[in-house]
């Protein structure tokens, strides 16, 4: 991966704030660790020279003032590098016993804590260091300080210091460096993403977005963007058929009506001839412009575009209706059209689409099953919402055809010498997927039942489109 496309990218960035974000953190995390420890050092030295001072006078006051120089001598001489700090003076600060040579200039005055500075190196080049003491007045006036060396609690928080600054070094490189890495990883995954797009966008319709099986975000992505492709090439797979099934069943029509209309033109004719013509041209133009409309429906139902124009449908209502319309033709072919309709079902959608729908699959069942027994329609509730089914005594559909039945400008051997032009049960297909319903294709022993089963209920987001409800 190139340096220069890594470092200007937005993960980096992001990474680059992180790590300035997480050292801020480490820096008040471990600032506070160096306060504490800088304050329990001081705390302790503070309190062992209180202890001192206080074991020191108390043994004034019991055993006098020779016996207590005796002590402070042993005390001097036996704190090695002058760690221990006492001094005994008169009341006019002439020294009596202790390893200071004279009473500190700072310390003169009332009793209290006292910072000054001492030389505990005699080598060249050393520097005085810093003791911190207090002064104490006994009785009789003779002053007693007691003090430590603080070359050790400024070692340690040097060393502390020290730790802390090698500490957030080492954090900030570390930091830096998984956000270095996480980049290239997120640019390898993005990379991969976006080599499989110019891949498409030159042409290559197969191609897929890769994933690595980890169910992250990306794979998640990718795998959307997978389904989303293979729904637009399906569609456009649909769309390059369209031309050649167009063809297919319109051209026989189209020729019929042309070579009719020239037939009759060639040789004067009698008005009735005419008249016949006209009336077959009409018959064949309705055709072809059911077919176009047809089309026109399936291709607005996948598309989603009417989801904005959803209305809530009195289901039954709409199912007599349609029932209405085909009692009589179901007669004309030696049937009867048996209707079984609960009340009180409402549904959301599209009311010109669901009666097309119903009265696509009534037709059907009049065609292929008409004269061979009952046609039934009925609906009712199911376990998951509304259930339309229409089911006829004809031959029915073979179970491995089912699914090719519902394809744009499908007709089966058996079907063929019916009228139609293959878009029936495909515009109930498109309808079904439209408002989210699952169709499905039966046996009914003999014959085919075709069962619409729909959401319980679907709600319009707020975009325009409809969701189903939990």
């Amino acid at each position: 991966m190139h340096p220069i496309r890594l470092f200007t990218s937005a993960t980096f960035r992001y990474a680059l704030v992180y790590v300035v974000v997480f050292g801020v953190s480490v820096c008040g995390v471990l600032g506070f660790v160096y306060w504490q420890a800088a304050g329990v050092v001081s705390e302790q030295t503070d309190e062992t020279i209180r202890t001192e001072i206080n074991s020191l006078a108390e043994h004034y006051r019991q055993h006098g003032l020779g016996q207590l120089i005796t002590v402070i001598r042993q005390r001097s001489a036996s704190h090695v590098g002058l760690r221990g700090i006492y001094l005994l003076t008169t009341p006019d600060y002439q020294p009596l016993a202790g390893n200071l040579d004279s009473w500190p200039t700072v310390a003169m005055g009332e009793p209290g804590w006292v910072d000054f500075l001492i030389e505990t190196e005699t080598n060249p080049g050393a520097h005085p260091q810093v003791a911190r003491a207090h002064t104490f007045v006994l009785t009789g006036g003779f002053r007693l300080l007691v003090g430590r060396d603080t070359t050790e609690r400024a070692e340690l928080r040097e060393l502390i210091t020290e730790t802390l600054i090698v500490a957030l070094i080492l954090t900030t490189l570390l930091a830096i460096l998984g956000g270095v890495l996480m980049s290239r990883n997120l640019l390898h995954r993005i990379d991969a993403i976006n080599r499989s797009s110019q891949a498409i966008l030159a042409g290559d319709m197969k191609r897929r977005m890769p994933i690595k099986g980890s169910d992250d975000e990306f794979d998640q992505l990718a795998d959307n963007l997978n389904r989303m492709l293979d729904r637009i090439d399906h569609l456009m797979a649909g769309m390059r058929n369209v031309g050649n099934d167009i063809a297919h069943d319109l051209r026989s029509p189209i020729s019929r009506l042309r070579s009719r209309l020239e037939v009759t033109l060639l040789n004067p004719q009698d008005a009735e001839t005419y008249r016949t013509t006209l009336e077959q041209s009409v018959d064949e133009i309705e055709n072809i412009l059911a077919t176009f409309n047809a089309i026109l429906n399936i291709s607005l139902a996948e598309s989603g575009a009417l989801r904005a124009e959803f209305e809530e449908l009195d289901l039954g209502h709409l199912i007599a209706d349609v029932a209405e319309l085909y009692q009589p033709l179901a007669e004309e072919s030696g049937s009867v059209l048996t209707v079984e309709i609960e009340t009180g079902m409402a549904v959301l959608g599209n009311g010109h689409l669901l009666s097309q729908a119903i009265a696509n699959l009534i037709d059907n069942a009049v065609k292929y099953g008409g004269g061979l027994g009952p046609i039934a329609l009925s609906a009712k509730r199911g376990k998951t919402g509304p259930e339309i089914c229409v089911s006829d005594k004809g031959p029915g559909i073979p179970e491995e055809l089912r699914g090719r039945a519902l394809e744009r400008f499908v007709r089966l051997e058996a079907n063929r010498p019916a009228p139609g032009s293959g878009l029936g049960l495909a515009l109930v297909a498109a309808v079904a997927r439209l408002h989210e319903a699952e169709l499905s294709l039966e046996d009914n022993q003999p014959g085919l039942r075709v069962v619409l089963r729909l959401p319980r209920q679907i709600k319009k987001k707020k975009g325009g489109g409809p969701k189903t409800a939990a």
